[in-house]
């Protein structure tokens, strides 16, 4: 495993994150935000938490809202069961999706942040979190509320950093304005959706997190599995029931199977798994700190740690970005 500072700051973290909104409790009936049909219970999860720690992947990341907060809760009660040393893990989770029915059950508000980040100590039974984003935007607080707050759950000793997550590259340079002006902690990374099919984050955000010496954290980096498989190929559980996923592609499916094509020609000419090349493709840009890769396969994280001995051509490159077409923004909420 290669281990990189995350961005402007002294913490270590493995090149590859663990995503885990893939471990929790499977949805019944309605999908609701973060809770999912496909996600696997207690007892099939374990084995991708030891096979992640064995691949030497220190950093985990998760969310509140990921299966109703039994992500979270799983997540620490496997670390604690199996004295996994608090110290060095490197734990993300996020706060702002809806965890309740009621007036102050989600959003950014400093009653939100404070309850919300309490109840996901508990959860992952520690007594601090390293990473702490901000899931979304919340139009409805002040960013100077959110900010103030976040700040404070550093000062207490709750938080070590905290990050944001998709977002107008606008919003976040007037975040990191505000905190500085009013000498608040800043945040440090950014999570946002990057990956072969989704390139917008370049034209702005990209460009400021460079300038900012903020980690880039992408989410779907395959594309919610279209990036490892064949366009025609058999549809997965997830592929069938991930509304979010499907909704997010299906207005550039033309120019999206292009960029498929071209990667599965490269799979074949290497003869090295499609998953690999576009994780390569990825970690080959300098801004790129560590794609967040969930798993449901043992193969899923041979291929991500694998992706990390894979050098891509100029040539191989611009193949695979030949294609690529002007997308609506697309997981901003």
């Amino acid at each position: 495993m290669d281990y990189i500072n995350f961005g402007n700051t002294g913490l270590k973290v493995s090149r590859i994150c663990l995503g885990c909104m893939t471990y929790g409790s499977p949805a019944t009936g309605k999908p609701l935000p973060g809770r999912q049909p496909w996600a696997l219970g207690e007892a099939d999860s374990q084995p991708f938490f030891r096979q992640a720690l064995d691949l030497g992947i220190n950093f985990w990341d998760t969310a509140n809202v990921y299966s109703g907060g039994d992500s979270e809760t799983i997540i620490g009660r496997f670390l604690r069961q199996n004295d996994i040393r608090r110290e060095s893990m490197v734990l993300a989770t996020k706060v702002c999706s809806p965890m309740r029915e009621e007036p102050n059950g989600s959003g950014l508000s400093r009653k939100a942040i404070l309850f919300e980040l309490d109840q996901s100590l508990q959860r992952l039974q520690t007594d601090y979190i390293d990473l702490y984003q901000i899931h979304r935007g919340d139009y409805e607080t002040p960013i100077e509320e959110t900010l103030e707050a976040l700040h404070d759950a550093v000062k207490a000793g709750k938080v070590r950093y905290i990050g944001a997550s998709s977002m107008y590259a606008w919003q976040f340079a007037k975040a990191l304005y505000l905190s500085r002006l009013n000498g608040w902690t800043r945040f440090v990374s950014m999570q946002n959706h990057y990956n072969l099919l989704y390139r917008e984050e370049e034209r702005e955000m990209i460009g400021l997190c460079q300038s900012e010496g903020i980690a880039v954290i992408p989410w779907s980096p395959l594309a919610r599995g279209r990036l490892t498989r064949a366009w025609q190929s058999e549809s997965t559980k997830r592929a069938e029931t991930d509304s979010f996923g499907n909704k997010m592609y299906s207005t550039t499916e033309e120019a999206d199977r292009k960029v498929v094509d071209a990667l599965g020609r490269l799979s074949e000419q290497r003869g090295i798994p499609r998953a690999q090349l576009a994780l390569a493709w990825l970690l080959s840009k300098s801004a790129v700190t560590a794609p967040i890769v969930g798993a449901s396969k043992p193969h899923h994280l041979e291929d991500a740690v694998a992706a990390l001995s894979v050098k891509l051509t100029a040539e191989e490159i611009a193949a695979l970005e030949a294609s690529y077409i002007p997308h609506p923004v697309l997981g901003f909420s």
